[in-house]
């Protein structure tokens, strides 16, 4: 399994994993560490578990950013302890989780990857034990981690971790580098505010993690909520019948499929975004 850390600042290191591109954090404080997801079957949540080891020997709470796999269904390897996720997540986990794995284990054995897929399939669904609605913290012992939910986005269920005294900000799937946002699922219409919501949170050297790929800064945020925002306006109009289809995906700012798949969302029965 290719892994590599990251410091990103003094005690908050993120696992760089070529398997999707994935990022995984960790922040350490005196007392205790801070798992920020915990990776997309058993497998790989016990090579992430052994990495976290060799770090540190502190006791850990894990918190979810959201539901999806790639995030969460790596838990059983740190148990017992506090899980943390929003509530929306546990919602996600008991209705979804087996079609996912139904899902990404036929993904896999399509890419001719028969040991993830046997993973994905032999995993045990961890359900979050510790339930966060509205803003609070962890006191690690000498460094608090601040999480809070900024409203519908990449789901219905993303938390955002906020270091103060390292100046990062571990982000989900709310942020994507390397790839457009992933649509599916998601809610695009008030995706560009819950950006909005983590942009104040930052300064100009806040470091973001995002869920996918290398670290990124402010402005890269900010220009991924313009974009998603532009899409919301297209399909606006192509809902108005001012635009094409294929006026759309040209001044889309990202690919076709992504662009595509936004606009699935976007102009759904209900219109809302759902």
């Amino acid at each position: 399994m290719s892994a590599r850390w990251i410091e990103v600042a003094d005690g908050v290191h993120v696992r760089r994993y070529e398997e999707l591109d994935l990022s995984l954090g960790l922040v350490v404080g005196d007392d205790a560490c801070l798992v920020v997801d915990t990776g997309g079957d058993e497998v790989q949540g016990a090579e992430w578990a052994s990495a976290v080891r060799r770090v540190t020997p502190l006791p850990w709470t894990v918190v979810l950013t959201h539901s999806h796999f790639d995030h969460s269904f790596g838990t059983q390897a740190f148990l017992p302890c506090p899980v943390l996720a929003h509530p929306n997540c546990v919602d996600e986990l008991v209705i979804e989780s087996a079609e996912e794995k139904d899902k990404w284990s036929a993904y896999y054995t399509d890419q001719k990857r028969p040991e993830i897929a046997a993973a994905i399939r032999a995993t045990r669904i961890v359900l979050p034990n510790t339930l966060v609605s509205e803003r609070t913290t962890v006191d690690l012992g000498g460094r608090i981690v601040e999480i809070e939910q900024f409203g519908l986005g990449h789901t219905d269920n993303d938390l955002v971790l906020r270091v103060p005294d390292a100046d990062v900000v571990f982000a989900g799937d709310l942020v994507e580098n390397g790839a457009p946002p992933s649509f599916p699922g998601s809610f695009p219409a008030s995706w560009p505010t819950a950006l909005a919501g983590l942009l104040t949170l930052t300064g100009p050297d806040t470091v973001v993690v995002p869920g996918h790929g290398e670290p990124v800064d402010a402005a890269f945020v900010d220009r991924q909520r313009a974009d998603i925002a532009a899409v919301v306006e297209l399909a606006a109009a192509f809902v108005a019948g001012s635009v094409t289809l294929e006026d759309v995906l040209r001044d889309s700012p990202f690919p076709a499929e992504a662009t595509r798949r936004a606009i699935g969302r976007l102009t759904g029965r209900n219109r809302s975004g759902r």
